[in-house]
């Protein structure tokens, strides 16, 4: 899905903070239970990555990843499912739209197909569906040899 439509004023009422090195072990575990797509302990690296915080449980979280002439990706936008339906992900999408607008780049990223709830949030925010892509992961296996 790629912005076509960046989403407009955004609300300052939520504390969205810079995710660095130190949140690495919150920023993985959160990956690893809800499943953004791949993500590991120096994927933060990649870009600006935003996070909210809920009496010291990192809550939600979002980033950049990939950069490509005129765009840049948005990466591993999840909620922990004790804080859904709080605005989380809204906030820190917008926020990173408006980042990446700030550079005079245009926001894209991945959003697998069953995946109905986050489809209509990017919806909302302007996002615009460019093409059906097939998804594959490949992971290394240690060879016992």
């Amino acid at each position: 899905m790629v912005c076509e439509r960046p989403p407009g004023t955004r609300s300052d009422d939520l504390e969205i903070v810079v995710l660095s090195a130190s949140d690495v072990p919150d920023m993985v575990t959160l990956a690893d239970l809800t499943h953004p797509g791949p993500f590991r302990s120096g994927t933060y690296r990649f870009g600006l990555y935003l996070g909210i915080r809920v009496g010291g449980v990192l809550a939600a979280m979002g980033g950049q990843r990939m950069r490509l002439p005129g765009y840049c990706e948005l990466s591993a936008i999840c909620t922990h499912p004790d804080f859904r339906g709080r605005g989380f992900a809204r906030a820190i999408v917008m926020r990173l739209v408006d980042a990446i607008a700030d550079e005079g780049l245009t926001a894209f990223l991945h959003v697998e197909e069953q995946n109905h709830g986050a489809q209509s949030l990017y919806a909302t925010l302007g996002f615009v569906e460019r093409a059906r892509l097939p998804l594959v992961v490949l992971e290394r296996v240690k060879s016992e040899v």
